[in-house]
């Protein structure tokens, strides 16, 4: 028995996927959460084999709360299912330690399959989606050393910008965490293409994921009342 998280803002979206996975006799929903925090809550708690998670939520995104997941849950494995095929919601997830990339529009038979085989540990991507991850990975060692080098020049805030992109922030949510406007906020983003030489905004958050600065997770764990 395969036991699954479902985790989504919308609650409709949790109860339709149940409705469609507790008809498997191999398939059971243990439990539904509506951002990563409760995620990671009921993971502890339920001890799922896979997580069915969504990425943009409020409160912890779903990036967020796969990284802890992974790390503090080896044994269960995290599958990310999206509305979004954003380049770098998929480069996020998959560093962060998703077994998979699949998209909401799907056939129910494709996620019943999907889930079985990231059961067994194999690695589950919507059509196309692998092909765009790896035209936006770094091509040599050089290239990150180059990037490395780039960044230490940057002011003080435009790292500060970059980090957050890295951790898969919106621009919404880097002006709140920097009190900046969230203008400005597209501004230095523009600034960070054009001074490292990128060509999109998926691409900073894969190169600021590639040095080490950016891949530590220093913050502390959340709390949860009991």
């Amino acid at each position: 028995m395969i036991r699954l998280l479902l985790v989504d803002d919308q609650s409709l979206v949790c109860q339709g996927l149940q409705a469609v996975l507790d008809r498997e006799a191999d398939l059971q929903v243990v439990g539904s959460a509506e951002n990563g925090e409760v995620a990671i809550a009921q993971v502890a708690a339920l001890q799922p084999d896979v997580v069915l998670m969504d990425i943009r939520m409020p409160i912890m995104t779903g990036i967020e709360a796969t990284r802890w997941i992974v790390q503090q849950f080896p044994t269960t494995k995290v599958l990310v299912l999206s509305t979004f095929d954003d380049d770098s919601d998929i480069a996020l997830a998959m560093r962060a330690g998703a077994k998979g990339y699949l998209l909401k529009d799907m056939s129910a038979p494709e996620l019943i399959e999907a889930i079985r085989f990231v059961h067994r540990g194999y690695c589950q991507m919507a059509p196309g989606l692998m092909e765009r991850l790896i035209a936006n990975i770094p091509d040599t060692d050089s290239d990150q050393q180059n990037f490395s080098e780039a960044v230490k020049q940057l002011p003080s805030r435009e790292q500060d910008v970059l980090r957050l992109i890295g951790q898969g922030c919106t621009n919404r949510e880097i002006a709140t965490q920097l009190n900046l406007a969230e203008g400005t906020v597209k501004t230095y983003v523009t600034h960070l293409l054009n001074r490292l030489a990128l060509r999109n905004r998926s691409q900073i958050a894969i190169y600021a994921n590639s040095i080490s600065t950016s891949t530590t997770w220093k913050e502390p764990p959340p709390r949860f009342n009991d």
